[in-house]
């Protein structure tokens, strides 16, 4: 173990993989092997798809360094030199998406023959006439040497353009190439001769049973894509290049391609059907996220670390009266990258700002405002290029209440409209209040209430629906716009507390009082309205639980209030105190059906309870005494 406090050394890594692995804790012990990992070591998918963060790319490098499951592997990272001209390939006679398929095919069969003439030796110790052969191909196509992609890709799309050197495979281009009736016809039946060469390496040298396969994977596929249409293409031939070189190569190569969901979601082309089953979405739960976080604080301190330690001594247990892994993995978009940066954003706020050798309550909800300000400006950037208008939606949700409806939204929504058109002119048509809707619902930011649950992206694959009336904004970006309440109601200040606090007077309960005087009276029906409120929001039952609790806070300060009134307290003006509480109650209910909640079963209800309330108490105070004010009923 360490010297020192254990805290000191926990450090839950870095939020990209490459960093993870140089440090060694994503081989240490800090990896947390998921479905996704399972299904790329056995081959059972091809395709791993999930949102910027969700651990793509730690996967990737957790097998690059592994021996375990695979003794070959090729990673294909394409930098913006290689993925331009992926972009702009294009052969006559052939649809882009065909095309962009024929250069990843080419790519694939390059790194299978390079692969070949390397193994062979090593792994078989013979060297059969096919591999001579593709070993002959690699040099004649200046292929064999290790350069950038970028460059092997403007080679290689160049020579489909044209001819590729085939005598190596007993062809002649310029003779037996000369009838193919179009540009991608020519490429297409060139590439077929290299590919076909491949296989026969692969079998004269029996790579199917001899040993385990290639694994050939593409990631970082992001930094290449623009969200138009040749960028969509790109990708496009890219999965169709992997399936047919898949089936073409059989056992002895497996593929294995990582691609953001916003990329993946944004394609539509006719064979996508045909991908199902070769696909995987990573998926984290809020107890993945607490097993990661113990494995790297494990990983990193190398101390006998259980969760009850780390949740309850390094940790303080509880945040705001809520478990506190409850409270941090609620507060994160549901991915390793957000829990790393919020848990060592707490650690370096208690040890490295306030070096505390634990983490205090205080200590994590500084760190949480921190973490949203970061979340709140990541989204944007994060999807920067599908969604460029991001950004300026946030200020719909900007110092309000977290929780907002299908109505209250419009209202706001339809001021902003005119901006939005004239700042992105091109995206109008997805600038409705449902486009806006779904794009916010799809990227996380909002969640949609179902019976009693709230859903967000990510937990349910169903988007937010049409007759769905009511939104939450997740808890990672509240802090950061200020909505940490769910409605934007008015908070109860207890006024005559201030005014004892001012007087400087203090008073004590009369005793052996026997009667109850007028302001005793008008207290007792304070405090029986206050009751008769929390009644009614205890029946609305279709009324949001977090709104619940914030209209049962602000009733219970002016109950708690009115029973710390002393009946002997001369100082206090009981009517003025009523008819300032009437005033307040009908600020409430406008609050309350201005939130647009009255479209909710049960919240209207609640606003013209609060309504009949307030003005009860103002009957109250102008009435004579010992007149009860009921007579227009409660």
């Amino acid at each position: 173990m360490a010297e020192g406090p254990v805290l000191a050394n926990v450090h839950f890594g870095r939020e990209d993989a490459e960093r993870d692995v140089s440090d060694g804790l994503l081989l240490r012990g800090g990896f947390l092997p998921n479905a996704a990992y399972r299904a790329s070591v056995t081959g059972r998918k091809m395709l791993i798809i999930g949102r910027k963060g969700s651990g793509k790319s730690a996967i990737c490098a957790r097998l690059m360094a592994d021996s375990e499951h695979y003794d070959s592997k090729v990673l294909v990272t394409p930098d913006e030199a290689a993925g331009e001209e992926v972009r702009r390939f294009e052969l006559q006679g052939l649809p882009g998406d065909s095309a962009k398929a024929l250069i990843w095919r080419y790519v694939f069969a390059v790194h299978a023959a390079r692969h070949l003439v390397t193994h062979a030796k090593s792994t078989h110790g013979r060297k059969p006439d096919s591999l001579k052969a593709l070993c002959r191909f690699l040099k004649q196509n200046d292929d064999l040497s290790d350069g950038r992609l970028g460059d092997r890709l403007a080679q290689g799309a160049k020579r489909l353009q044209t001819s590729l050197s085939l005598e190596a495979f007993g062809v002649k281009a310029s003779m037996d190439m000369a009838q193919s009736p179009s540009e991608g016809t020519r490429a297409a039946r060139q590439l077929e001769i290299v590919e076909q060469g491949v296989v026969r390496a692969f079998t004269e040298l029996d790579c199917d049973s001899a040993h385990r396969p290639l694994l050939l994977m593409v990631d970082q596929l992001e930094q290449v894509w623009s969200a138009e249409p040749d960028s969509n293409s790109m990708v496009i031939g890219l999965l169709l290049a992997a399936k047919h070189a898949a089936s073409l190569y059989g056992r002895s190569v497996r593929f294995l391609l990582f691609l953001r969901s916003d990329i993946h979601d944004s394609l539509s082309f006719g064979e996508g059907d045909k991908f199902h089953g070769d696909e995987l979405r990573i998926a984290w739960t809020e107890q993945a996220l607490r097993d990661l976080a113990l494995a790297r604080a494990r990983a990193s301190s190398r101390a006998e670390l259980t969760p009850e330690r780390l949740w309850r001594e390094i940790f303080p247990e509880t945040v705001q009266d809520e478990e506190t892994p409850k409270f941090l993995f609620s507060r994160c978009l549901p991915r390793p990258r957000d829990a790393i940066q919020l848990l060592n954003l707490c650690q370096e706020t208690a040890w490295l700002i306030h070096g505390r050798d634990h983490i205090t309550e205080a200590d994590v909800l500084q760190a949480s405002r921190q973490f949203s300000a970061w979340k709140l400006k990541d989204l944007a950037l994060e999807y920067l290029v599908a969604h460029p208008f991001l950004k300026h939606l946030f200020p719909l949700f900007q110092n309000t209440g977290y929780v907002v409806t299908r109505v209250a939204l419009s209202s706001r929504f339809m001021s902003a409209t005119e901006t939005l058109h004239r700042l992105f002119p091109a995206y109008a048509d997805a600038l409705t209040l449902s486009g806006v809707i779904d794009i916010l619902y799809g990227v996380g930011f909002l969640g949609v209430r179902r019976g009693n649950d709230v859903v967000f992206a990510g937990n349910d694959d169903l988007p937010a629906q049409p007759h769905e009336t009511e939104f939450h904004v997740h808890p990672c970006f509240r802090e950061a716009l200020g909505a940490t309440s769910a409605i934007d109601l008015r908070h109860y200040e207890p006024l005559l507390a201030s005014d004892r606090i001012a007087s400087g007077n203090i008073s004590f309960a009369a005793s052996a009082t026997t009667a109850l005087n007028r302001d005793d009276r008008l207290v007792r029906e304070l405090i029986r309205s206050c009751h008769s409120i929390l009644a009614q929001v205890g029946r609305a039952v279709g009324l949001a639980h977090d709104a619940r609790d914030e209209i049962t806070q602000q009733i219970s300060r002016v109950l708690d209030d009115a029973n710390g009134i002393s009946a002997g307290d001369s100082s206090l003006d009981v009517d003025a105190h009523l008819l300032t509480t009437a005033h307040y109650f009908i600020t409430l209910a406008a609050q309350l059906l201005a939130s647009g909640l009255d479209e909710t079963a049960g919240a209207g209800g609640v606003a013209h309870r609060i309504e009949e309330e307030a003005r009860r108490l103002r009957r109250l105070a102008g009435g004579s005494y010992g007149s009860s004010g009921d007579s227009a009923g409660t």
